[in-house]
């Protein structure tokens, strides 16, 4: 041990979700810690290193730490025979640290628990009383990173210019283990993606905020769009520049920017280092303009959709009538509403009360966001077996009345 580190036991961190699995209760191992990846992230996260011996020890100060008291004592190599115990009161003084509510150290911690990418999200917005964010400052932050991340995954799943309600499970469950944590007086907010099964959102993230920012410079130097529609391809969407304007409307600028996992190292074809991508004001009126373009032209998706009826409506006691579907299969859509015509009908209310599905060939309108299916044909019940059965009973658990 060393008399200049500083010496804390460790305590556990919460647990980060079931994507990414508990941590280890007494912290992270210092035995599985590359200290090289502890010293990026004490550099990420604003420690200065002060001193220490060349390729052997690096010493190590918290923000803002002036009188030079409080520091870590780390190790540049692991092959030093004294690498675990620095490394293990290294954590131990983080852990002491975060539970002081120190960002920096939480934050340290994180990352050495759940290796993972960092997104960053900043907002200069005027203060209220004594310096203070207003709360629907903050609250106009979080809603915006979510807005992002759920842009971010619906990317990483399939380019689309609007998605609407389309694959929105899929995106959701890469969202499930992501971390995030507060800083900058509401100002500003970090987002820890794991490695682990969402790097694919940060990657598409880094790409589509990149493209969005192109677009936007060409539309507003040549009052041309054509730059909006090829940035789909990279993951521009009506979803991430609604995010964008959300995370603007209501500030003097605001910026994303994002770290990659030290201990991952870069993704392909990504700069190591990525620059901040900034947004002002002035860049609303074409965002939002590229938003309503997204949606005028979405096509239209031609789906042959298996699904539970649980809603049935019609005005009169014959004629065609709307039925609304609980998808099980065709359509990664939760539900979808279409009119039949009289027979299609009565075959949807027969297979509604012998509780078996249907089948129905359509297509998957953009307007509503892809919840409506049109010129819908070839409606026939489906006997239910095995999964999809059980899957139906779900279903009609879930919604047992419909809305008849």
């Amino acid at each position: 041990m060393h008399d200049d580190a500083v010496r804390h036991r460790p305590r556990p961190l919460p647990d980060p979700g079931p994507a990414t699995g508990p941590p280890d209760p007494a912290g992270p191992d210092p035995a599985r810690v590359d200290p090289a990846v502890l010293g990026a992230l004490l550099d990420r996260h604003g420690w200065r290193r002060r001193g220490g011996t060349a390729g052997r020890y690096a010493r190590w100060s918290p923000p803002g730490a002036a009188d030079g008291r409080t520091s870590l004592l780390i190790p540049e190599t692991r092959t030093l025979p004294d690498c675990d115990d620095l490394v293990g009161e290294a954590i131990g003084a983080l852990t002491a640290l975060a539970r002081d509510a120190v960002p920096s150290a939480r934050d340290v911690l994180a990352g050495l628990t759940v290796p993972g990418d960092e997104i960053h999200w900043w907002r200069e917005v005027p203060p209220g009383p004594a310096g203070a964010v207003p709360w629907a400052a903050q609250e106009r932050l979080r809603t915006a990173a979510r807005q992002l991340l759920m842009a971010g995954a619906l990317a990483a799943h399939g380019r689309a210019g609007y998605h609407g309600a389309r694959h929105r499970r899929r995106a959701r469950a890469l969202l499930d283990g992501v971390l995030v944590a507060p800083g900058g007086g509401g100002r500003s907010l970090t987002a820890l993606v794991p490695v682990a099964g969402g790097r694919a959102l940060a990657v598409a993230l880094y790409g589509a905020l990149a493209a969005a920012r192109d677009a936007t410079d060409y539309q507003r130097a040549t009052g041309r769009t054509e730059a909006y529609d090829a940035a789909v391809a990279v993951g521009v969407s009506q979803e991430l520049t609604e995010g964008l304007v959300a995370l603007v409307h209501g500030s003097e600028g605001a910026a994303v920017r994002l770290a990659w996992s030290p201990a991952a190292g870069t993704p392909e074809g990504c700069a190591a280092s990525p620059a901040a991508v900034e947004f002002t004001p002035g860049d609303l009126p074409a965002l939002r303009a590229a938003g309503a373009r997204y949606v005028r032209h979405e096509p239209s998706v031609p789906v042959r959709v298996t699904g539970a009826v649980v809603g049935l409506r019609r005005p009169g006691p014959h004629g065609p009538g709307a039925v609304k579907l609980r998808v099980l299969t065709g359509a990664e859509v939760p539900q979808v509403r279409a009119v039949l015509e009289e027979d299609a009908y009565r075959i949807a209310g027969q297979a509604h009360l012998a509780g078996v599905p249907i089948r129905v060939t359509g297509r998957l309108e953009s307007r509503g966001g892809f919840r409506r299916l049109t010129d819908a044909s070839g409606v026939l019940a489906l006997p239910a077996e095995g999964a999809e059965a059980e899957q139906l009973l779900r279903s009609f658990g879930a919604d047992p009345g419909g809305d008849r």
